[in-house]
């Protein structure tokens, strides 16, 4: 398996990787939907709920007291995925980075053309008048932040029942329609509208690298049921 990917690597001009929470799982952040990610936790309240725009509105100091204790991990560093990846876009080899993920890693391990597609905790607003403010702001300020106008500093992070930013999302659309080499790894490819990009693929090479099986499992050319990091860190770029 890892000597059909290094040739599809080795061939490949224009390569697009796409990624989920899976990528980070190694860096010791629980994913979603897996058996001991967020969802299958004890909760009184879904962390579905939780994450919603409108519980946020409803109830903004329940809402960052989950925020801050499940979704920010500021001890937790880039794994060998992210570092591969940053060595395969400065080689020449890798022109994007799509990522479902909102921790950073990519940028921290030094990729510089990284989509984000559900936004950053590293990036937070004044709902009031627009000032930006780091996530060290939304830890410190408790229990909810609020910016020297009084408004309210949102996480610019996508919640439940809001949209994904247009532009982000035409942005990765052309970067995978034009890939020769798609390489999606660490997602169920089951939470839209983000999974269906990959519809959009059009290249020679669909290449997925999950621990469980996906719904494009029988499209792909080569489909490798493993870690991220334990598969990318043994290719050579």
């Amino acid at each position: 398996m890892i000597r059909r990917l290094q040739a599809i690597v080795d061939s490949s001009d224009n390569i697009v990787f796409f990624g989920g929470a899976g990528v980070s799982t190694e860096s010791g952040i629980p994913d979603f939907r897996s058996s001991g990610g967020l969802y299958n936790q004890p909760s009184a309240i879904p962390p579905e709920v939780i994450l919603s725009h409108s519980y946020f509105e409803k109830h903004p100091g329940e809402f960052f007291e989950f925020y801050r204790s499940k979704m920010i991990h500021l001890s937790a560093r880039p794994n060998a995925a992210h570092y591969k990846l940053a060595e395969m876009e400065a080689m020449g080899r890798l022109s994007a980075v799509i990522t479902q993920n909102i921790d950073g890693f990519h940028q921290m391990a030094g990729s510089r053309n990284v989509l984000e597609l559900h936004g950053s905790i590293h990036r937070n607003r004044c709902m009031k008048c627009g000032n930006s403010y780091g996530v060290e702001y939304i830890l410190n300020n408790k229990p909810i932040p609020l910016c020297s106008c009084g408004g309210i500093v949102k996480p610019d992070v996508v919640l439940y029942e809001e949209p994904l930013d247009n532009d982000v999302i035409e942005k990765a659309i052309d970067y995978i329609s034009n890939a020769d080499t798609l390489i999606v790894a660490g997602t169920s490819l089951t939470v839209y509208p983000a999974a269906g990009m990959v519809n959009f693929f059009n290249g020679r090479n669909l290449v997925l690298i999950n621990r469980s099986e996906t719904p494009m499992d029988s499209i792909a050319n080569l489909v490798i049921h493993d870690s991220v990091g334990e598969v990318l860190k043994k290719i050579k770029v």
